[in-house]
């Protein structure tokens, strides 16, 4: 299982490059803590922040279940889709939000296939 933590711990540390980000991004912009409106550019850091950490509450259980029922390889793999498809998200989120999709949808079909494979797994482990 040492891959699939791999994959969970690389990330959480790309999670925490957004929030650099985002932090560095509230001094340029001259977005004072709390706020969090105030300057599109801001904003969209914020945003993909925040969205990364909605992916990852779905992504990390279902990568770890997956890869516990099936294969820690194809999970991790997998995985990886995942961490390279949010920083193709986040670069297009900050320079047009409206072409986000690519790096959206690819890493939500990474997120997808993971879930629903665990779910499988269960179910089959069950019966």
């Amino acid at each position: 299982m040492e891959l699939p933590a791999i994959v969970i711990l690389l990330a959480l540390i790309e999670y925490s490059v957004f929030a650099f980000r985002v932090g560095g991004g509230r001094q340029a912009h001259s977005v004072e803590a709390p706020a969090t409106a105030g300057n599109p550019d801001w904003e969209k850091l914020h945003r993909v922040h925040q969205n990364t950490l909605e992916q990852l509450i779905v992504f990390i259980p279902s990568l770890w279940l997956f890869s516990t029922y099936w294969s820690p390889t194809v999970g991790a793999g997998i995985g990886a889709v995942f961490l390279i498809a949010r920083p193709i998200y986040a670069v297009a989120y900050v320079k047009d939000p409206g072409t986000r999709t690519f790096g959206f949808v690819t890493g939500y079909l990474a997120t997808v296939v993971l879930m629903l494979g665990a779910l499988i797994g269960a179910i089959m482990s069950l019966l």
